[in-house]
């Protein structure tokens, strides 16, 4: 799979590159990344061996794409499933501060769905969100993830505090 690339209108997601360290880096400071999606990458060193995780997909537990403008190559995002297992799995994404506000998170996320229910053959994708992050409330919504239930005080965020979460799925036999 390191030569998995999928496109949606504007869109290329494709597997992480050493090259991306100072894009991530970048992105990956905004406070908004920071608060709702903490990566703990403050120096291009952590960039190198986050964007090495990310790459490695040789477990088949989880896989990792950027989100990269389909024209200049920018990096715009990224979007992963993970814990996959036994035809379930989760998803998640991230939208760098630049590209927000125009449907990419939703296209990255609906576009990795489509290829998880399609060619890997899974079932069910969770979706998990923090309640007061109504940003990602929508993505998940415009993306085909209707909303199941609050998970109260589920998951620390970046600034250590607990918070309840909404849980969206998508089933492969959803339209």
């Amino acid at each position: 799979m390191d030569d998995l690339e999928l496109t949606a209108p504007g869109l290329l997601l494709r597997p992480w590159r050493i090259a991306d360290a100072p894009e991530v880096l970048a992105a990956l400071a905004d406070p908004a990344i920071e608060q709702w999606n903490s990566q703990g990458v403050g120096d291009h060193a952590q960039a190198v061996t986050w964007i090495r995780y990310r790459a490695d997909w040789s477990s088949g537990t989880r896989m990792s794409l950027a989100v990269t403008d389909a024209g200049d190559g920018t990096l715009l995002g990224a979007v992963s499933l993970n814990q996959i297992f036994q035809g379930n799995a989760t998803i998640g994404y991230w939208t760098a501060a630049a590209a927000r506000g125009r449907g990419i998170a939703s296209m990255a996320v609906s576009t990795l769905t489509a290829w998880g229910f399609g060619s890997r053959g899974l079932h069910r994708i969770e979706l998990c969100h923090a309640v007061a992050n109504p940003a990602s409330c929508r993505v998940a919504l415009r993306a085909g993830y209707p909303l199941e239930g609050t998970l109260r005080e589920s998951h620390r965020y970046g600034d250590g505090r607990r918070y309840d979460e909404h849980l969206h799925a998508r089933l492969a036999t959803d339209t």
